[in-house]
């Protein structure tokens, strides 16, 4: 128990306990979560279907590669800001209100995001969805937290991962079909506000949540620092190193990079003094939850490099539609939907967990590897292989290191657990998204401009380097752009194999801990 509160407003087991649904039965709680998984479905969908659609709206809107990389950045950092902020909400307030509440944000961006006539319109739409869907995130994990025993959990996780499988694979085709529809690319946004209006209506009926009221302490200091300090650090990542912007040795490199350690010192020592903090300390430093953090951070940068760029590449490097696009990823799609499911199953079944996540672990490495072979050229079943192992991998990860944390923590803890997790393998993503863009734009313009040089047209190479205005362009210079893109995207991939050693690592110093059967 924590000895900093007052005995008074100190929460024995039993009542932390009763603030939360009794256990029930399966069909019972699928029912109460029905309205869960609508929303989780909504805000996934959103984001698949975005990335493959992402070119097309690239090319009418006038965007570059840096445009495309923060259509995507915004999203993930808005999420990875507010995850922590709702998660912390969860363990205050009525987890239902504040899931609807999530919903209403994130209809709100679609919307927005819909009728978007400019690049900085659809950012900003971009930021008030990633806010949405911050709210469902940790909503989402809170809930299942709430309801369900850690040892049932791994079911209940797999349908979640089912939900996330589904909607990956449902994305990218819808994606590609709406694009290449008389609809266009605005109706990419505009399909998910039913849904969310759909899970609002049975989060209403079926989702019945007893809440305890306990002291309310919002930390709103280390908010704003948290917020702050994570926006600097990604705008410096996005475009250092660019000439058009700064470099590495200059004022404004050194500015930021000093903004973000005072600012990130400054959150240690507010959340280290607070009642109750967006990040508790007392629960991220602990053994199982920094090793998962760690692993979601680097999980994180493969899972959205992934996403982010591998649509890019069918489209520009092997010149797929859209709908063709969607149908190309479908590997990565059949992993991930199997690893969720199966590892789900196996976890609730016999109760062992950590040996889903090492040979997940292993299966990432192994997918990103082998997509870090590409070329503009490569032969499909290569990359069909690759995606697939990749998606296998994820599955058997993401939802379960929550569970590991969540296991480890008391129920009235579990929001902000689950979210900080979140937080920060959304952090790790949008790091990644990133870096990795501004890596596949800087490797794009040097093999354009070696391309062009030997055939003695250099001077064409910055009116090129970072436009995706394909249609615009001449047979010839769109054939070295295509190449050039199919070369740079498979270092990326190496990258990201390379960055995923560091979740194996992690995960093999995670120490086990038997499920426990009671909330």
């Amino acid at each position: 128990m924590d000895k900093s509160m007052p005995e008074k407003n100190r929460p024995t087991d039993l009542t932390e306990v009763a603030a939360d649904q009794p256990q029930m039965d399966q069909r019972e709680v699928l029912k109460s979560i029905a309205g869960v998984l609508a929303s989780f479905f909504a805000a996934m969908l959103a984001a698949t279907i975005v990335s493959i659609a992402l070119p097309t709206i690239m090319d009418v809107l006038g965007g570059s590669q840096t445009d495309f990389n923060w259509v995507l950045s915004t999203t993930l950092l808005a999420n990875a800001a507010t995850t922590p902020i709702w998660g912390k909400m969860a363990d205050l307030f009525d987890k239902k209100k504040l899931l609807q509440a999530g919903i209403l944000v994130f209809v709100l961006g679609s919307l927005l995001a819909g009728l978007a006539w400019s690049i900085p319109v659809l950012l900003f739409a971009r930021v008030i969805q990633g806010i949405g869907m911050g709210g469902l995130t940790a909503m989402g994990m809170a809930v299942i937290g709430t309801v369900i025993p850690p040892r049932e959990r791994g079911r209940y996780s797999g349908y979640f991962g089912a939900v996330m499988a589904v909607s990956t694979a449902a994305g990218p085709l819808l994606g590609g079909f709406i694009v290449d529809s008389p609809l266009g690319w605005r109706w990419c946004f505009f399909f998910g506000i039913p849904i969310s209006l759909l899970s609002m209506i049975l989060i209403h009926r079926t989702l019945h949540l007893k809440h305890v009221k306990r002291p309310v302490h919002i930390d709103w200091v280390g908010a704003i620092l948290l917020t702050t300090s994570v926006s600097i650090l990604l705008i410096w990542v996005s475009y250092v190193g660019k000439d058009d912007y700064f470099g590495w040795n200059s004022w404004q490199t050194y500015t930021m990079v000093s903004t973000v350690i005072l600012l990130a010192l400054a959150l240690l020592l507010v959340e280290s003094r607070v009642p109750e903090p967006i990040i508790p300390l007392k629960i991220i430093c602990t053994r199982t939850t920094s090793l998962a953090i760690l692993a979601s951070i680097s999980i994180g940068v493969g899972m959205f490099g992934t996403g982010a760029f591998i649509g890019q590449y069918f489209q520009i490097a092997r010149e797929a539609t859209p709908t063709m696009a969607g149908l190309m990823t479908l590997p990565m799609i059949a992993g991930n939907y199997f690893g969720s499911v199966f590892s789900g199953q196996m976890i609730t079944r016999f109760g062992r967990w950590k040996i889903y996540l090492l040979i997940g672990s292993i299966l990432n490495i192994a997918g990103l590897g082998l997509l870090g072979t590409m070329h503009h050229d490569t032969e499909y079943w290569i990359l069909a292989c690759g995606m697939f192992l990749n998606g296998v991998g994820m599955g058997f990860m993401l939802q379960n290191l929550v569970l590991s944390v969540q296991n480890t923590v008391k129920v009235t803890d579990i929001g902000a657990a689950s979210s900080s997790v979140a937080f920060f393998r959304s952090v790790g993503g949008s790091a990644g998204v990133a870096v990795l863009g501004a890596l596949l734009s800087r490797n794009v313009a040097d093999l354009i401009s070696e391309s062009l040089a030997a055939k003695g047209q250099l001077s064409a190479a910055p009116a090129t380097e970072d436009s995706l205005n394909l249609s615009g362009m001449p047979d010839a210079l769109r054939l070295v752009v295509e190449a050039a893109y199919g070369e740079a995207t498979g270092i990326v991939f190496t990258v990201s194999a390379a960055v995923a050693v560091i979740a194996f690592v992690c995960i093999v110093l995670i120490k086990e801990v038997p499920l426990r059967k009671t909330v």
